[in-house]
């Protein structure tokens, strides 16, 4: 498992897109976050590090490799991933999508030569990347407090424990050379977090409260995730086209309500 995970990386092109209308925020509390003060000061911590180091480091790396090699290399690390969502995949009884996990395997680790070409999407086998956080929220657990973590960045309860399902069943784990290990774990960090460079730059340039966008955006993002793109409404958000009736059943006019906006 990345030791350096930054979840946190991974949800900011969805949180630029979530707040592309807001300019300020209000900061309130959140019940989602009783840990606030606490993950707040953790986000302090993860910032400064981020600044001091893997920025800086993200930005050599991006500046000394071409961009079909690092392609190729994000490419490696999402195989792995695909063995992790497959497993998933078949926790959760989706039989059709842990298919194609599979043959994603099979086909970028031979004809994709290990994963650094991803000749599966090409041959129209989708990524779906599911992980066992998403099996416990689909299984009914719910998402627990929102949790800031050291390094290791967004997460909640039912996340944080989900991550044990992830480490047992991540193929870098299997990787008893300890060098190796841990250079793979720092290439894949790297990576990540090079990949996210313009996005985060965006994020830090904005006149917002970072610490919440990032929170409602993961948050959003993994309530997305765990229903497959059709999350729930939740109780303090209204359907919007509820008041709308789609059929005149009486004309083939429009409706007063249909056409009121």
């Amino acid at each position: 498992m990345d030791v350096f995970r930054l979840s946190g990386l991974g949800v900011l092109s969805a949180a630029l897109l979530i707040g592309g209308c807001a300019s300020t925020a209000v900061q309130t509390k959140d019940p989602r976050d009783p840990l606030e003060p606490f993950n707040r000061a953790v986000f302090r911590f993860n910032s400064d590090f981020d600044r001091a180091f893997l920025k800086p480091l993200a930005k050599g790396y991006r500046a000394i490799t071409p961009e079909p090699v690092d392609r190729s290399i994000s490419n490696f690390f999402y195989n792995f991933a695909d063995v992790t969502s497959a497993v998933n995949n078949l926790l959760q009884f989706k039989m059709s999508r842990a298919g194609s996990d599979v043959g994603r395997v099979l086909i970028n680790s031979t004809v994709g030569v290990l994963g650094f070409f991803d000749v599966a999407t090409n041959v129209g086998l989708p990524s779906y990347k599911e992980d066992f956080g998403q099996t416990l929220g689909y299984w009914g657990i719910e998402s627990g407090a929102y949790v800031m973590l050291p390094l290791l960045g967004p997460s909640s309860m039912r996340d944080t424990f989900g991550w044990a399902g992830d480490i047992v069943t991540d193929p870098l784990t299997r990787i008893d050379d300890t060098t190796a290990h841990v250079s793979l774990l720092a290439l894949q960090t790297t990576d990540r977090r090079a990949d996210y460079l313009a996005a985060g730059d965006i994020m830090d340039d904005a006149a917002i409260d970072t610490y919440s966008f990032l929170r409602d955006a993961y948050l959003q993002r993994r309530l997305s995730l765990v229903h497959d793109g059709n999350p729930p409404l939740t109780e303090n958000k209204d359907d919007v086209w509820k008041d709308i009736d789609f059929e005149d059943k009486k004309s083939d006019k429009p409706t007063p309500a249909a056409t009121q906006h």
